[in-house]
């Protein structure tokens, strides 16, 4: 399993709410037309007082890099590229593959 990360920040001049309609109502529907997506995940950062760089992560998996490939090639990315320039200022990605790694069971 190949996974896309991406940190996006929102558009100036947009409110938290709006970028959330936008992202969370809006954004999913565009991405899972997307071919040979296995799954996807956004993350929103927290609200805290510190001023974050990054408003959210997003993470589409994928079988294999050829697959990302052909999804984003596909004209299914189309629309949504041209989503996102209506509430992304910028964003960064990379291809990843995940470990998990997990804290042992207690014992009693």
């Amino acid at each position: 399993m190949i996974k896309v990360v991406a940190v996006i920040r929102r558009k100036p001049g947009l409110s938290r709410e709006e970028f959330l309609r936008f992202w969370q109502e809006e954004h999913p529907a565009l991405v899972l037309a997307l071919p040979g997506l296995r799954g996807y995940r956004q993350n929103p950062a927290v609200e805290h007082r510190k001023q974050w760089p990054w408003d959210g992560s997003a993470e589409l998996w994928f079988d294999d890099v050829r697959a990302v490939k052909a999804a984003f090639d596909s004209p299914e990315a189309g629309p949504l590229r041209a989503h996102e320039e209506h509430f992304i200022e910028a964003l960064e990605w990379f291809l990843a593959s995940e470990t998990e790694l997990l804290p042992p069971t207690p014992t009693a």
